[in-house]
């Protein structure tokens, strides 16, 4: 079967972070259980084609949609995407491909089509239900962490529980990295406590300002997070939310940030 959707490097790297399994019963063992590889093709071919669990073609994939929707939940609640997000950034920080000393941060709106946790009206889509993805990236938008919010949750709240989600990154000799040197951010976070907790925390606040003429400079760095959010979504299941379970949404996003991390890695080799 093609692994186009999940190939090799991929799953080597996703492969080791997996729970295992329960073992079988002796007796009435029942069918054999889809095999996890399969099982993350159907995943990955629902965030990106972006169809409904029951749709996903088993000939393609090698398991039903409904298995791949357990594994999703299962994996999920095991840490699995947050570990492979971190692994990764760990890679690219020991080939030298990481870059905090300049960091953006900033959030986008999605629609909500289902109520459930982490939902909200959004003050962007005539108060539909609505959720909004928070984002932080490195100078060349590698996304450094990501969260998930109700839809009228305003950016600037989520700036400190951001940065505490970084995760410390290994990769090279010495003390882990997890703090930017410098934050762009737009308007939106212009509140002077906020940069009073960033330079708390030894970070150089680059925010711009309200009531200010545009032109600042700023956006020849911070455009990358806008960039790093087109990223996000080409997957098309992370342009509306349709899981009612948040942390099933964001494990989806969390994967989607992986494959974004290995495919830098893919290009700089």
């Amino acid at each position: 079967m093609s692994d186009g959707l999940v190939p090799d490097d991929l799953w080597e790297r996703i492969a080791p972070l997996l729970p295992p399994r329960p073992p079988r019963r002796h007796r009435y063992p029942g069918r054999l259980p889809a095999d996890d590889r399969a099982a993350l093709r159907g995943i990955v071919y629902v965030l990106r084609k972006n169809v409904s669990w029951r749709d996903v073609p088993a000939e393609r994939t090698g398991c039903s949609g409904v298995t791949a929707w357990r594994r999703l939940r299962d994996w999920t609640e095991a840490g699995v995407w947050p570990r492979l997000h971190e692994m990764l950034l760990a890679e690219l920080r020991k080939a030298g491909l990481l870059d905090m000393d300049d960091c953006a941060i900033d959030g986008s709106h999605v629609r909500a089509l289902k109520r459930g946790a982490h939902t909200g009206p959004s003050p962007v889509d005539r108060a539909r239900p609505g959720s909004k993805h928070h984002l932080i990236v490195d100078r060349h938008g590698t996304p450094l962490a990501v969260k998930l919010t109700g839809g009228n949750r305003h950016d600037d709240t989520q700036l400190t529980s951001l940065l505490d989600l970084i995760p410390r990154i290994r990769g090279l000799a010495g003390r882990p990295r997890h703090r930017p040197g410098r934050l762009f951010a737009d308007r939106g976070y212009d509140y002077d406590k906020y940069r009073r907790t960033l330079r708390a925390r030894g970070i150089t606040p680059k925010i711009a300002r309200r009531g200010v003429p545009h032109g600042s400079g700023l956006g020849k760095t911070r455009w990358v997070v806008e960039r790093t959010f087109a990223w996000l979504h080409q997957f098309k299941r992370l342009r509306i939310r349709y899981e009612i379970r948040a942390d099933l949404h964001l494990g989806l996003l969390q994967l989607a940030c992986g494959i974004i991390c290995l495919r830098r890695l893919r290009t700089s080799s």
